[in-house]
């Protein structure tokens, strides 16, 4: 089972502590060339040092900037998989999932399905309102902005999985031996995370309710898969076919998409909907093809340490 690979004797939780404050370390790191950049920018060619995080994701070109912010992911992510091979002992695969290899099938099945939604609710709110956005493909910088997003995305949101319901969800098992306290606290983390982003600011704290159902959300199919394979297949679409489809001023990256959003935010239906609605749908989906059962058990059931140490 996939909570209780991480549930041995010597995991006790300050070790998680310490993990995820080397993890937070090799982060910092990759933000480094950045960094560096906004100095060099700000100090050699005197232009004025931005203020707020909104000015820095604004300082180079989107396609600059998005590659320096996506590094610092591949440092985390390195510090992950020492972390968990070092301190903890442990394969990354067994903060990977629960059968003998990854399952690239599912990673793939994921990503389609929720590329598909993605596509057909942009066309819904397209066809609905076409006034609200522009055309806004320029092929140089597209084509660059997809090389860049398809190697480096991935690797930021394939990241955040291995921290959040890989990585965590262990760490939050082995305090609690159960399976709901893992779920809730790496959900409610997760969408903490995002309380910074300047969505936040033009929607207001109701859009947390996004974040953290989709935290929900990805920790439930990580339970009853036993694995994070389906998680970081729709993390992966859900940020790669967003910054190719879509930008707009005031969202957390700029990207030279196909499309630019020029209404003003709002936190309505569409805050809502993927939460109440189509994760629903994507949770009956993902059910009927691999047979998912017992979702009480998986989903809030006890962590039996004595059966884990007799195997």
């Amino acid at each position: 089972m996939f909570l209780e690979q991480g549930i041995k004797p010597q995991n006790k939780f300050w070790l998680y502590l310490i993990g995820s404050v080397l993890i937070i370390i090799a982060s910092f790191i990759g933000q480094i060339p950045f960094s560096i950049a906004v100095l060099y920018k700000s100090i050699v060619k005197k232009e004025d040092f931005p203020t707020d995080n909104a000015a820095v994701m604004k300082i180079f070109e989107p396609n600059l900037t998005l590659f320096l912010v996506m590094i610092s992911f591949a440092f985390a992510l390195l510090g992950i998989y020492f972390v968990v091979k070092y301190l903890h002992h442990q394969t990354f695969l067994s903060v990977t999932t629960s059968r003998k290899k990854v399952d690239w099938k599912r990673i793939g099945f994921s990503f389609l399905l929720w590329s598909f939604f993605t596509l057909i609710s942009f066309l819904v709110v397209y066809f609905n309102s076409p006034e609200n956005f522009i055309w806004n493909f320029k092929p140089v910088p597209f084509l660059i902005l997809v090389v860049i997003g398809a190697i480096l995305i991935p690797i930021q949101t394939s990241t955040e999985e291995y921290v959040f319901r890989g990585y965590l969800m262990q760490g939050f098992a082995n305090l609690a031996l159960n399976k709901w306290f893992p779920l809730l606290m790496t959900s409610i983390i997760f969408g903490s995370m995002h309380i910074f982003n300047p969505e936040v600011e033009k929607m207001g704290y109701v859009i947390m309710v996004y974040y953290i159902g989709t935290g929900l959300f990805l920790g439930i199919i990580t339970l009853m898969d036993e694995g994070i394979e389906l998680a970081l297949g729709f993390h992966a679409a859900n940020n790669l076919i967003g910054a190719i489809l879509v930008t707009s001023d005031w969202s957390v990256f700029q990207t030279h998409s196909l499309f630019k959003d020029m209404s003003e935010p709002s936190a309505g239906l569409d805050v809502i909907l993927p939460v109440v609605v189509i994760y629903p749908i994507l949770l009956f989906i993902f059910s009927k093809k691999y047979n998912w059962t017992n979702w009480k058990e998986k989903l809030t059931g006890k962590i039996n340490v004595v059966e884990i140490s007799n195997q």
